[in-house]
């Protein structure tokens, strides 16, 4: 009877080595999706560009990120690692592309956070203005911001525990809030919805754009490739679970809530909290109270998420050589990068925080931040997509099918990049509105200057590359007895 064969039990990088269950990985990407928020605040977003047509945009959005997650396990079930999509691309399509995936991580993730920590801000001043206190909004920014960066500083553990219960909680009193109100309707059929009632394929298209960056951050669990409980199994596992999940609950909820708005008297595009609304009608007005308090938590879990990821990616680019070594560096308790780890807290409190002096409102700043973040992991999917064959045609294992799953994936993620820079003349992609149409622009210039940085550093120092390209060699060789298993 043969053994079978686990991978090694250390971590190459002085981190916490396999301690992490597959559910604590599933939080990891769950948490940077932040399902809860879209439902509890975001969903009329939405429904104004798509109307009757958004659970098929959602469905839609699910199809195509799970042909991404296909591209990702071609690396995920091979190697693990803490640098993300960052390793995988330098692996596939060599150390230009891998510093532009890198670079652009780093700002999805970081500017996830400062997004949804401005979201934390509000919404927490919110619920604490019923009491009669008023705090500061950067004083709100700094809690959040705070307590986020001591779980993520203290222990990977207690970061993924924390997830778990949080994104867990909010997603049993919705879900069960949303079975309370369908009942409430009799458990009926929306024809409406089913037929497709008013809706053309330029809003469901349109709507998709907003869907895709719902799920944008599904990938982060490939951060947690040291950390991971046999990596190669959960990692991959992971990342299919949560986008299938976290799909599924988009639909099944925005199909309840535009039933439920279907007889209200008021539309979903104008209720800030549409399921606190809909649970006053189902006269379970105390269940939309609770989901509003899981939709505060579900803000911080995103917060916390999403300095996971960023923070794991620096710290590897930093061992490649790209930044400061002590980036690098390891807590010799802790076992987590915590110099990466209060680098990245400190700059997704900064950046709200000094939009604040400038009195950009908290729910402004929100969007803005949003609406940058997209461009980054649009790009990292893009590039994964591509680089899957190529590194698949390196290994000699490159098929028909996997051009196929490739070129598929690109081709979805070229409907939310055509919605976000829009098309002038056009009724299906019309250029966004002002600011948001400099936008991608700011992005690009983003990216010209790191890679100028990056080639400029490349012609000072020739052996960098060399570094990068063993480095990462040396993590895939390191799974690569257990690559069939």
């Amino acid at each position: 009877m043969n053994k079978k064969v686990e991978p090694h039990l250390s971590s190459t990088h002085g981190l916490k080595p396999e301690c992490l269950s597959f559910w604590e990985v599933v939080a990891q990407s769950f948490a940077v999706i932040a399902p809860t928020t879209i439902p509890a605040s975001n969903i009329g977003l939405i429904v104004a560009l798509a109307g009757n047509g958004t659970w098929l945009s959602f469905l839609i959005g699910l199809v195509g990120l799970v042909f991404v997650s296909i591209n990702i396990n071609q690396f995920a079930s091979r190697s693990a690692s803490p640098g993300s999509l960052y390793a995988y691309i330098v692996k596939g399509l060599g150390a230009t592309a891998g510093v532009i995936c890198g670079w652009s991580l780093v700002l999805a993730y970081l500017f996830t956070a400062m997004s949804v920590l401005c979201g934390f801000a509000n919404f927490s001043g919110t619920l604490i203005g019923h009491l009669g206190i008023h705090p500061s909004s950067i004083t709100l920014l700094a809690i959040g911001a705070g307590i986020s960066w001591y779980a993520a500083y203290k222990d990977i553990q207690l970061s993924a525990i924390a997830l778990l219960w949080i994104e867990g909680a909010s997603l049993f009193l919705i879900a069960l809030l949303c079975m309370i109100i369908w009942a409430h309707h009799g458990f009926a059929l929306d024809i409406s919805q089913l037929t497709l009632q008013g809706v053309t394929p330029g809003s469901v298209a349109t709507g998709l754009v907003l869907v895709m960056f719902s799920f944008s951050g599904f990938e982060s669990a490939t951060s947690l490739g040291d950390e991971a409980k046999n990596p190669l199994k959960t990692i991959p596992k992971a990342l299919m679970s949560s986008t299938i999940l976290a799909g599924l609950f988009f639909i099944g909820t925005t199909y309840v809530e535009m039933l439920g708005f279907s007889d209200a008297g008021i539309s979903i595009t104008k209720t800030e909290a549409p399921l606190g609304f809909l649970s006053q009608q189902a006269g379970v007005g105390f269940l939309g109270e609770l989901v509003a308090l899981g939709a505060l938590f579900s803000f911080f879990a995103c917060v916390l998420g999403s300095i996971n990821p960023a923070a794991r990616v620096f710290f590897l680019m930093a061992r490649h050589g790209l930044f400061h070594s002590k980036l690098g560096a390891t807590h010799s308790s802790n076992k987590t990068p915590h110099v990466a780890v209060t680098m990245c807290s400190l700059i997704i409190f900064l950046v709200p925080a000094i939009m604040s002096v400038f009195h950009i409102p908290l729910f402004a700043s929100m969007g803005y931040l949003g609406a940058i973040c997209s461009y980054g992991f649009l790009t990292v999917y893009v590039l994964i997509s591509i680089a899957a064959p190529v590194y698949l045609y390196k290994i000699k294992k490159l098929r028909l099918p996997d051009v196929l799953l490739s070129a598929i994936a690109i081709a979805f993620m070229m409907i939310p990049v055509l919605g976000s820079v829009g098309i002038p003349g056009s009724t299906m992609f019309p250029v966004p509105e002002a600011p948001y149409n400099i936008f991608p622009y700011l992005f690009l210039l983003y990216i010209g200057v790191t890679c100028g940085w990056f080639i400029i550093k490349r012609l000072h120092s020739p052996k960098m590359v060399v570094v990068m390209r063993q480095r990462v060699e040396e993590i895939h060789a390191r799974f690569s007895d257990i690559e069939n298993l």
